[in-house]
């Protein structure tokens, strides 16, 4: 079985003069959320497998603030510029395909609309609009990354910030 999550990066500054959507960083809120999120994930989780993220500033901070969480040095996390520049299923096929079949869990960390679609069109009921800092878990019956397809994914749980 291979099981693929998203998490969707945290709440993120308001676009300002000088500072591109890509440098934009975690407003203090969504650090506090990104920190709560993690502890509640890892009650889900032992071990976040493989992790991946956008390299957008925002992206990276809430993965590093998951990855602290488990303990995981921070230059094991990998980041995909695809998740950010190019995020698509078609990318995201090519990129699955790129990881060793005995890597069973891979957690991705990046941007909507692609992190509401992509599990939407993975996982055979569809999954909800993933609001910032929100993670979803799909599973496939497969041994081997190349074997996860459309509308295959059994959706293991959904987790949102309390409101």
């Amino acid at each position: 079985m291979k099981r693929l999550i998203f998490v969707r990066h945290g709440r993120a500054e308001d676009p300002a003069p000088g500072i591109t959507d890509f440098d934009r960083s975690l407003t203090t809120k969504g650090k506090v959320i990104s920190r709560q999120m993690a502890q509640r994930f890892r009650e889900k989780e032992n071990n976040p497998g493989l992790m991946i993220t956008s390299p957008a500033f925002r992206a990276i901070e809430t993965a590093f603030i998951f990855a602290s969480e488990f303990g995981i040095k921070l230059d094991s996390v990998k980041i995909n510029s695809n998740l950010y520049f190019k995020a698509t299923i078609k990318n995201l096929f090519e990129m699955l395909a790129q990881i060793d079949d005995s890597t069973d869990t891979v957690t991705l960390f990046g941007h909507n609309p692609a992190f509401t679609e992509m599990p939407d069109r993975l996982s055979k009921s569809g999954s909800e609009f993933l609001t910032k800092t929100s993670i979803v878990c799909l599973s496939f019956q497969t041994k081997s990354w190349s074997g996860v397809k459309l509308d295959e994914g059994k959706q293991e749980y959904f987790l949102k910030p309390e409101k």
